[in-house]
């Protein structure tokens, strides 16, 4: 299972559209507005690296009005 957070930013007056957008897709687990540099904040569990590569860059970042997004991927530290 591979886990991540997306921050997102996204066109004025879009956060609500975009949110509901992101709310919808596969391995999104959670959706956060926030106030900040990033508009949008989620959290994401896939099954592998390529499906979260796939769902940042093929799905959120193909949604009209996102203009820029940051992925930290949660690493285990023991």
């Amino acid at each position: 299972m591979v886990r991540a957070y997306g921050l997102i930013s996204v066109e004025p007056g879009k956060s609500s559209e975009i949110f509901k957008k992101v709310e919808d897709l596969d391995g999104v687990e959670t959706v956060e507005a926030v106030a900040g540099p990033y508009d949008i904040v989620t959290q994401i569990e896939v099954d592998s690296l390529e499906k979260l590569t796939s769902t940042i860059f093929g799905k959120i970042r193909g949604i009209e009005g996102v203009t820029s997004t940051t992925t930290l991927i949660v690493v285990g530290l023991e």
